[in-house]
C-alpha cells in the first residue's frame, strides 16, 4: 500500500460530498489503491445496492489474490482506526480491517467470462458512511463497470438524499420565494425613488433574479434526486443561473466597492483590470464546480479540482476587497482638498461599514459554513446550507439597504451644519492617524 490511501482517507475527513444519486461509472485499468465513490448519510432504512460487471484484472506480476481487490464501507468514527493501522504498517489490506464493513470482494464474482456481482445490503447501523473500493494487488489495473445506488426508505419510497440533506429542497424553495419578494420591493423602491436610481440599482435587480432563479432550479434539481436518483432535472439550468449569479454577485461587490455609478460614471484602469481577472477565474471555478457535482470523488483528477475550485474562490476573495480599500483611501485624500468635507466622511464611513460587512460575510460562507459542514452531525448537515444561505441573505439585504435609491440619503444629502462638522471630524481623524 502506498501513501495514496493515507492522503484519501485524510481528505475524507474534511471534504463535504454532495447528495448521492445513482450512478452507473465505467473505470478502465485503474490502478489506485483507494478509489472513493460516495459519501452517504444512512438512516436505520437505509440500503446501499452495488452492481459489477466486466470485471478485469491486469498485473504485471503474478496473478493477484481476488480477497485482495473489494468494496467496502467506511464510517467516520471509524476512520481514525484504519488510518492508525495504515500508518502502522504500510503493507496492510485495508480490507483485512476489522473497522470496515466489508461488502464483497472479488471472490464473490461469478465466473469468467460474466465477472460480475450484484446485490442490496441493508444498513444495520445508521451513521454517515463512504463507500470504497480498494486494490490490495500491487502492480495491478483494475478495469470494470460499477452502479451503485444508495438510499433511504421513506415507508415505501426511496430516498436518495443523505439523511442531513433530505430537507434541503424544501429549504432551497422557501429562500427562493423570499428572494423573489426581495426582489418586488426591491424595484417598489426603484419605482418610487426615480431620480436616484443609478445604473448599479438595475445590476442589483439583477442579481436578485438571478439569485432567486438559481435557488429555484437548485429546490427542482435536489428533488428530482430525492425521488429519483438522478440529477437530470433543472442541472444545467442550475448551473447557468450559479455561474451568472457568482459573476455578476462579485462584478456587483467591485463597482459599489469603486463608487461606479454613485460617485463616478466610468471605472480606472486598475479597477478594470480587477473585474478582468475576476470574471475569467469565476468561469473557472464553475467549471471546477460542475466536474465536482456531476462526476463525484471516483475520477482520478477529483481531488485536483477541489483545490482549483478553492484556489480561485480565494482569490477572488482577496481581490473584490482591492477596489474598496483604494476607494477609502481615495475618499480620505480627496477630503483633504475639495472643500466637501461631509460628503466626502460620508462616503468613506459607508465604504468602511461596506468593506467590515463584505469582510465579514467572507469570513462567514467560507470559513464558518464550512466548519458547520465538518462538526455537524451527518443528521444535519442541511444546518450548514441554512446557514449560508441565511448569511446570503444578510448580505444581501444590508448591501441593498446601504446604497438603496433614496432621494435623500444621508451619505449625499448633507446641509451646512452637517458640512461644519465633518470637517472638524476629519480634522481629528488626521490628527490621529
Amino acid at each position: 500500500m502506498t501513501k495514496l490511501p493515507l492522503i484519501l482517507l485524510l481528505s475524507l475527513s474534511i471534504v463535504y460530498l454532495a447528495a448521492a444519486e445513482i450512478k452507473t461509472l465505467k473505470i478502465t485499468s485503474d490502478s489506485r489503491a483507494m478509489i472513493l465513490f460516495e459519501r452517504f448519510g444512512f438512516t436505520h432504512t437505509g440500503h446501499a445496492s452495488i452492481a459489477v460487471s466486466s470485471v478485469a484484472v491486469f498485473s504485471t506480476l503474478a496473478a493477484p489474490e481476488p480477497s485482495h481487490l473489494g468494496f467496502f464501507l467506511l464510517s467516520q468514527e471509524s476512520l481514525i482506526q484504519v488510518l492508525l493501522e495504515l500508518q502502522q504498517n504500510p503493507q496492510f489490506c485495508v480490507l483485512d480491517s476489522k473497522y470496515i464493513n466489508l461488502l464483497f470482494t472479488f471472490r464473490d464474482l461469478s465466473p469468467p467470462p460474466n465477472s460480475s456481482f450484484n446485490r442490496s445490503y441493508p444498513i444495520t447501523a445508521p451513521n454517515e458512511y463512504s463507500l470504497f473500493f480498494a486494490n490490495c494487488a500491487p502492480e495491478s489495473k483494475v478495469s470494470m463497470e460499477v452502479r451503485t445506488e444508495l438510499y433511504n426508505l421513506d415507508g415505501q419510497v426511496k430516498d436518495y438524499l443523505s439523511a442531513g440533506l433530505t430537507q434541503i429542497p424544501t429549504l432551497y424553495f422557501f429562500f427562493s420565494l423570499v428572494y423573489f419578494g426581495f426582489l418586488a420591493f426591491w424595484v417598489y423602491i426603484c419605482y418610487t425613488n426615480k431620480t436616484s436610481v443609478h445604473r448599479i440599482h438595475l445590476l442589483m435587480a439583477g442579481l436578485l433574479i438571478m439569485k432567486a432563479l438559481n435557488l429555484l432550479c437548485a429546490a427542482e434539481d435536489k428533488h428530482y434526486v430525492k425521488v429519483s436518483g438522478t440529477a437530470h432535472g433543472w442541472d444545467v439550468l442550475f448551473y447557468i443561473f450559479q455561474f451568472i449569479r457568482v459573476v455578476l454577485l462579485f462584478t456587483v461587490i467591485i463597482l459599489i466597492g469603486t463608487g461606479w455609478s454613485f460617485l463616478k460614471p466610468f471605472l480606472q484602469e486598475r479597477e478594470k483590470k480587477v473585474l478582468m481577472i475576476v470574471i475569467p477565474l469565476q468561469v473557472l471555478a464553475n467549471v471546477a464546480s460542475v466536474v465536482i457535482g456531476e462526476t463525484g470523488p471516483f475520477i482520478k483528477d477529483w481531488v485536483t479540482w477541489n483545490q482549483v475550485f478553492l484556489i480561485v474562490d480565494i482569490v477572488c476573495c482577496c481581490a473584490i476587497i482591492f477596489p474598496i480599500v483604494w476607494s477609502i483611501r481615495g475618499l480620505r485624500e480627496t477630503s483633504k482638498t475639495d472643500g466637501k468635507a461631509a460628503r466626502n466622511l460620508a462616503k468613506l464611513t459607508l465604504f468602511r461599514q461596506f468593506y467590515i460587512v463584505v469582510i465579514g460575510y467572507l469570513y462567514f460562507t467560507r470559513i464558518v459554513v464550512f466548519a458547520l459542514r465538518t462538526i455537524a452531525a451527518y443528521k444535519y448537515q442541511w444546518v450548514a446550507n441554512a446557514a449560508e444561505e441565511i448569511a446570503n441573505l444578510a448580505f444581501y439585504l444590508t448591501m441593498f439597504y446601504m446604497f438603496m435609491p433614496v432621494e435623500k440619503n444621508q451619505y449625499f444629502a448633507l446641509d451646512d451644519d452637517e458640512e461644519e462638522a465633518a470637517e472638524l471630524a476629519l480634522r481629528d481623524e488626521e490628527f490621529e492617524l
